[in-house]
């Protein structure tokens, strides 16, 4: 599935054979790469050589990322009539590496090889907290004394810390990753972003704020002319700044336009491990306990304190799933008195204990997981 350059046709193509049809394509395709013009200006000696770009794709990757990363590349190529960017494909084994949705995509090289890459972004989805491999830290941090640039996207961020890459520098990752990233690497400055570009350091969030990312170089590379018609050949019809959020604003999310309420709900996100009284959050929106009681009723269906154990719950969950702390350790990220009263509310809320969410999943990974992965 590697794409071919953008100049390459099979053989005997129409456009090979002398006919009256060919002669027309090629008509029109001299009229495409005219109007293309404008976009970037000089020949392949002034612009320089391709820009390569490496893809380290691990296996649980999420297409939709992929294709935020390839595609714009792709675009600049075709738009401009040049190939501007090289894209060359890199996986754990050199073996085919397999999405989160079952398409599986061929490399170029393995981990290990000698590269020679200016970019290297690391596509990494599914849960990358439980993704060791030490062949690639010691891969990375070759590569990291080399000019070449790393990145980051979706999950990517990982695999860059646990090489001990990112201390020092800014960083962000998929918002479903934060809390146990942050947990694990408290050292690291990680930020709720689309994307930072901190020095020879790119992390993306993933989902389409590769789009984003991808915008900014081209437009640094090759000026705002082929960044604007790459974004309009992809339908993308607003560009978001590295430092704009992941996620949807409270009002978005909940469908809720009171604005004390969407306060008392954003003190709630902002407090899962030191869990703020009923009390105290009405006197900061200004509310009678009544009132704030009556609006969580009334807007989401649930009394004030079945909402924050939700909330609470949703996050330990998270980091039952994907982090190796302690059942302990978790109770206390998440508010409770102690791993007993965790265990009691999470049962009670989900069926079944913390531990048994832990053996569950262990047996679905030994069931499914590549033997050499610690994927879930």
């Amino acid at each position: 599935m590697t794409p071919a350059p953008a100049n390459a046709r099979p053989a005997n193509s129409p456009s090979d054979i002398s006919t009256p049809s060919a002669r027309s394509s090629r008509r029109g395709a001299r009229r495409r790469d005219a109007s293309v013009a404008p976009f970037i200006d000089g020949t392949p000696e002034t612009i320089g050589p391709a820009r390569n770009i490496g893809i380290l794709l691990i296996p649980g990757f999420a297409m939709m990322s992929y294709a935020s990363v390839i595609e714009p590349l792709r675009a600049s190529n075709a738009l401009s009539g040049h190939e501007l960017y090289r894209v060359q494909y890199v996986t754990l084994t050199g073996e085919p590496a397999l999405s989160s949705s079952g398409a599986t995509i061929e490399p170029t090289f393995r981990v290990g090889d000698p590269v020679e890459f200016d970019i290297l972004l690391i596509c990494a989805g599914g849960n990358p907290a439980a993704f060791h491999d030490k062949k690639l830290d010691n891969w990375l941090r070759r590569l990291a004394l080399t000019p070449t640039i790393l990145g980051g996207v979706s999950g990517g961020a990982y695999m860059l810390a646990r090489a001990g890459l990112l201390n020092g520098f800014r960083c962000t990752i998929h918002w479903e990753h934060m809390p146990v990233f942050r947990e694990e690497f408290p050292q690291i400055d990680v930020r709720r972003t689309l994307f930072e570009i901190d020095r020879n350091r790119w992390t993306c969030a993933g989902g389409i704020a590769p789009l984003d990312l991808l915008f900014a170089m081209i437009e640094k590379d090759h000026g705002h002319a082929l960044a604007v018609a790459v974004g309009d050949w992809l339908l993308q019809t607003e560009v978001r700044l590295g430092g704009r959020p992941q996620r949807m604003s409270m009002q978005q999310r909940y469908q809720i336009k009171h604005p004390k309420l969407l306060h008392a709900l954003e003190l709630i996100e902002h407090h899962i491990e030191d869990p703020i009284g009923r009390d105290e959050i009405a006197s900061i929106v200004e509310l009678s306990v009544r009132q704030l009681e009556r609006l969580f009723r009334s807007h989401l269906g649930l009394s004030f304190r079945d909402h924050y154990i939700a909330v609470r719950l949703e996050q330990a969950q998270r980091l039952l799933r994907q982090s190796a702390l302690s059942i302990a350790e978790i109770a206390v990220a998440t508010g409770f008195i102690n791993s007993s009263h965790f265990a009691r509310v999470y049962r009670t809320s989900f069926g079944h204990s913390p531990t048994d969410e832990r053996q569950f999943l262990s047996c679905k990974h030994a069931a499914n997981a590549p033997a050499a992965l610690l994927m879930s």
